[in-house]
């Protein structure tokens, strides 16, 4: 037995030490933690349960039969973030630089295939050097494996990506079909052909910084949610992102105790929005103001700016934010604001999470750009995943909501369960002086006349009274009470069912 004993340590050993002292330094000299060492940071200390730490690949080919490691290049397994369920894959560069084998996917569609059983998050650590070149098309087979397990689990448990190094290749697109991707500045990069491949194609020169790296997919692409400064922020980040969301679709947000008392006033957002109706302000601080202890995780925040999305508590409980920011091209909807925030509405909707939304939106942005872009196509993403959300829904309308933005943007029409205006709300067609400027086409020679006009029609139709009179607002509050109607809105509604008609699925205008 206790050779037995020996020769289990021995492998244990042979498994931990990875790629060996040579390349776990080579790691460390480019400011990056081991595959383990970032499994120690995310998750609660004492609380990692491994899965085949023994699995070898199977490869005989080009002297891969005499370089055989334990684990082969990723450790697998579950454990807790704050005492809550987490499947985990970390890859490992130190062993045949990360890249996927056949034996390397079956671990991770093991985990994966757990946690959609058992209804827990999947977290990936991406450090890759892609498909191992040694096994041919079994180890493309491996990837296609692990793309279909994100398709089915998608909706079904979260899946978040945290890209550590290079991803490149097929390899990124399972991290593209998981819900959110984190990644690290200077250190991790994704792109699907390399700056050689497009030097020799396109004749272009670039840098893998500036063709896939972390900033560039957070404020060009928008395919990555956040940038962090190294391993460590970023696994620290990860795991206070987890505690905003659900374990599964199964399941209802998480809580938290909280000592912010729901009936707070804040009186300051009395005078957040500017009396000339063409100044900006800052959506964020009223998010600030109203959320639980200032808490508030924003997603994407340097791509799309002109709209704000993230997750916050109100009395405890996890809720999304969709916002319009008047600083960013005075609130606009575009291409790539629709999109950001249609994704996100209908992850939250696919988990349970309760969708708070705050406009401020002039309109559709003009141009031949988004008409080119497809802003009719785009924009509809997002009517669509408000229309198709059944999470409770609450609206504060705190300025502008014109045209059919202020449709879109979770109106009582899309099935708003509850929607609020401040007093200072304009909802119309259009602003006063556009539709005046139609209206009485005739008169635009007499500047005075325009002007009479232009304050007759933001009397009667620039103010929330109207849709308030037909019941599309169901409440004109004070800004200062904006936290307290949330959350009794949102407690009000915590108990609400509602179902769409049955489909094998919908058919989101793509």
């Amino acid at each position: 037995m206790q050779e037995i004993l020996q020769q289990l340590e021995e492998k244990r050993a042979a498994a931990r030490a990875g790629g060996g002292a040579r390349r776990v330094a080579a790691q460390h000299g480019k400011g990056k933690l081991t595959a383990r060492e970032r499994l120690d940071v995310l998750l609660d200390e004492g609380s990692f349960e491994e899965w085949d730490m023994f699995v070898e690949h199977r490869s005989a080919d080009f002297g891969m039969a005499d370089q055989k490691i334990p684990g082969d290049g990723v450790v697998t397994g579950h454990g807790t973030i704050n005492g809550r369920l987490v499947f985990v894959f970390s890859q490992d560069f130190t062993v045949f630089g990360g890249s996927l084998s056949e034996a390397h996917a079956e671990k991770i569609c093991k985990i994966m295939d757990q946690a959609t059983q058992v209804g827990a998050p999947v977290i990936g650590l991406n450090d890759s050097g892609g498909a191992r070149i040694q096994e041919g098309v079994a180890s493309l087979a491996g990837y296609a494996e692990v793309f279909q397990r994100n398709v089915l689990a998608s909706g079904v448990v979260p899946q978040i990506s945290l890209i550590m190094g290079p991803c490149a290749g097929g390899a990124v697109y399972s991290p593209a079909m998981t819900d959110f991707i984190f990644m690290v500045k200077d250190s991790s990069y994704m792109f699907v052909t390399g700056p050689e491949v497009v030097k020799t194609v396109t004749h272009e020169t670039v840098t893998q910084e500036e063709l896939g790296g972390a900033v560039t997919h957070t404020t060009r692409s928008g395919v990555a949610d956040l940038a962090f400064e190294n391993d460590i922020e970023a696994l620290l980040q990860l795991r206070r992102f987890i505690d905003f969301l659900p374990a599964s679709n199964r399941a209802a947000p998480p809580t938290r105790p909280t000592e912010d008392d729901p009936e707070r006033v804040e009186a300051s957002l009395d005078t957040l929005v500017p009396a000339n109706p063409n100044r900006p302000y800052d959506m964020k601080e009223l998010i600030l103001k109203i959320v639980d202890e200032g808490d508030f995780f924003e997603l994407q925040p340097e791509y799309a700016r002109n709209i704000i999305t993230g997750f916050a508590r109100m009395e405890g409980s996890t809720v999304g934010i969709v916002a319009n920011q008047p600083l960013v091209l005075a609130g606009c909807l575009d291409i790539d604001s629709a999109k950001k925030a249609a994704r996100f509405v209908r992850f939250c909707d696919c988990f349970n999470i309760p969708i708070l939304t705050f406009v401020d939106v002039p309109g559709f942005l003009p141009g031949t750009a988004q008409e080119y872009g497809g802003i009719i196509k785009h924009g509809a993403k997002l009517l669509f995943a408000f229309a198709e959300a059944t999470v409770p829904k609450v609206t504060v309308i705190t300025r502008k909501a014109y045209g059919g933005a202020y449709d879109v943007m979770s109106s009582k029409h899309l099935r708003g369960d509850v929607n609020y205006a401040w007093p200072s709300a304009e909802i119309a067609v259009m602003g006063p002086k556009g539709a005046v400027e139609i209206i009485f086409r005739g008169d635009l020679g007499d500047p005075a006349k325009i002007e009479a006009r232009t304050e007759e029609y933001r009397q009667k139709f620039a103010n929330p009274f109207v849709a308030g009179s037909r019941g599309f607002i169901d409440d004109v509050i004070r800004p200062r009470s904006t936290r307290r109607r949330i959350c009794r809105a949102l407690a009000m509604l915590r108990q609400k069912k509602l179902d769409n008609p049955w489909k094998k699925h919908d058919n989101i205008p793509l």
